[in-house]
This record gives C-alpha cells, sequence and structure tokens, in this order.
C-alpha cells in the first residue's frame, strides 16, 4: 500500500542532492512525484517507488487537499 504524501509535505531523503540539501517539497502527487530541493529550487520527476524508498523521514505534513463534494 502506498505511503500517502501531500502537496506541500516537506521530506528528508536519505541522500543529499548534489548542492548539499537533503530536504525537498512535495510539489506533485500521483504515480510519479514532482520534488523541489529546498536549498537550490532545483526540481525534479521521480517514480512513486524510488521516492517512497529515498524518504528518511517526513519533516512538515502539510494538509491534505479538500474536495468540494457538491451533495445533489
Amino acid at each position: 500500500m502506498p505511503i500517502p504524501f501531500n502537496i506541500g509535505d516537506i521530506v528528508k531523503t536519505k541522500k543529499s542532492h548534489p548542492c548539499g540539501g537533503d530536504q525537498w517539497e512535495v510539489v506533485r502527487t500521483g504515480a510519479d512525484f514532482r520534488i523541489k530541493c529546498l536549498k537550490c529550487e532545483h526540481q525534479a520527476w521521480i517514480s512513486r517507488p524510488k521516492f517512497e524508498k529515498s524518504v528518511k523521514k517526513i519533516i512538515k505534513r502539510a494538509e491534505p487537499e479538500q474536495t468540494n463534494d457538491i451533495e445533489a
């Protein structure tokens, strides 16, 4: 079962980015993730399995996005 991540989550990775940063913000979720390095602002696309393996811990959880369900 996939680990639930939300847009805006801040995660720490096992390996650091070449700039030296190891904290990333989740910008897009789904089958592929888009993440942004908080040190140099570089963005990268990464597959969900590879992303889940590389995350060491979740530093800050963002609120899950709310869906506007219209009751009929």
